[in-house]
């Protein structure tokens, strides 16, 4: 067992707020005044050893951005969780057929906080795009006293037992401010002091990795092994234009953030961000147009109806900005086993 003694907090640690398995979560979850006491016992770790493939786990999975990324770099997916049904509809069509091993074992759940630790295969790396709505600017910010923000203790709550060799988060570039900082202080300490993983974040845009979407998001890295290094991905060059997008000419050079509601707006409308000017006519975002905007593929299954697609659409990762990071964290790690096994 290996032990991290915590300092006097002045808040309230998120790991002692964790319910059990299975509990049901109040909407509202305060930090109070409570000081940290005593250190905190973590499992020792279980590695899938040098030479395997990279395993992951895909929480709040969504429609699969994470997958997407990592799978094009040769990991395997063996654990999955995600709430909505119609997120869970697409995952499941779209990777069904791709990794059937893990569905077959029932290792697709549908609520993390009745996920037990000891059926959570062994892995490298852990994804998750917990509930940005909490902390979105378009939203109300509510950040860990929503419902949604609590899923982030359930999320510690598994990684305190599985121990996984590096994370890998995504949310909203508000989180950092949310609450005068103090939400995301607090996920920084859980991460850090009370699960001892390194943290690193870096707002990365959408339209810096090959979209042409602005699309400003925050990520947060960490490793179990703190003194591992790492740097996020340089940019790269967009890969095409609105004007190629839509087939004619577009006065926009970059997209609007997609969002996962508010849906048919007009030009010059608070909040649009699926009406366009092309060939100086106004166009509608096509689902399929959408997917483009966040780096899925074409063969890649959506909803049949046009809100349902754009809204799994908007609640996504950018698949580019996924793998970029992702390609960071597992040479990150592969370096790291090269020069253990050298001076072994």
């Amino acid at each position: 067992m290996t032990t991290i003694t915590s300092p006097e907090l002045r808040q309230t640690s998120l790991l002692d707020l964790l319910p059990e398995p299975g509990t049901v979560v109040p909407a509202v979850r305060r930090l109070g005044a409570a000081a940290v006491s005593g250190p905190l016992e973590l499992p020792t770790s279980r590695d899938t050893g040098l030479g395997q493939p990279i395993r992951f786990v895909d929480h709040f999975a969504g429609i699969g951005g994470f997958h997407l990324a990592l799978d094009s770099l040769g990991a395997q997916c063996v654990f999955a969780t995600e709430r909505d049904r119609f997120a869970r509809t697409t995952y499941l069509n779209n990777f069904g057929p791709r990794c059937p091993d893990m569905f077959a074992a029932g290792h697709f759940a549908h609520d993390i906080a009745d996920v037990d630790p000891a059926d959570v295969p062994v892995h490298d790396i852990v994804t998750a795009g917990f509930p940005c709505q909490p902390f979105s600017f378009a939203g109300r910010q509510r950040g860990l006293d929503d419902e949604r923000g609590v899923m982030f203790y359930q999320l510690a709550r598994l990684i305190m037992h599985t121990r996984p060799r590096a994370f890998i988060f995504e949310n909203v570039a508000g989180l950092r401010f949310h609450n005068h900082g103090t939400t995301f202080a607090a996920i920084r300490e859980t991460m850090t002091t009370q699960l001892g993983y390194s943290f690193r974040t870096a707002v990365l845009r959408a339209c810096d990795y090959g979209l042409p979407q602005l699309r400003p998001r925050l990520f947060m890295v960490g490793f179990r092994d703190p003194s591992i290094p790492f740097t996020f991905p340089e940019p790269t060059p967009l890969g095409f234009t609105l004007s190629d997008l839509f087939g004619g000419h577009c006065d926009r050079e970059l997209a609007y953030t997609l969002l996962a509601s508010g849906f048919n707006k007009h030009v010059g409308q608070k909040f649009n961000f699926d009406a366009y000017l092309v060939d100086s006519r106004e166009h509608r975002l096509t689902a399929r147009e959408a997917a483009t905007l966040q780096g899925f593929p074409d063969d890649f299954l959506l909803p049949a109806i046009r809100a349902r697609a754009l809204a799994q659409i908007g609640n996504a990762v950018a698949v580019p900005v996924a793998t970029a990071v992702a390609r960071q964290v597992i040479t990150a790690l592969h370096t790291h086993d090269t020069c253990q096994e050298a001076h072994s």
